[in-house]
């Protein structure tokens, strides 16, 4: 399926099972996966799970 223009609407983080964090540093939550969680806002790796 290919798709041009507007997105569709799939959540690529809920689909992929991402656990919700918080930043250490700016107290940002977010959803995340992997090894090593960096905080989107900031770009800190002091994360934890919410």
């Amino acid at each position: 399926m290919c798709s041009v223009g507007d997105a569709f609407g799939v959540d690529v983080a809920d689909e992929l099972n991402a656990k919700e964090y918080i930043c250490k540093d700016c107290e940002n939550k977010f959803k995340g996966i992997g090894k090593t969680v960096i905080c989107p806002a900031c770009r800190s790796s002091n994360v934890e799970l919410a």
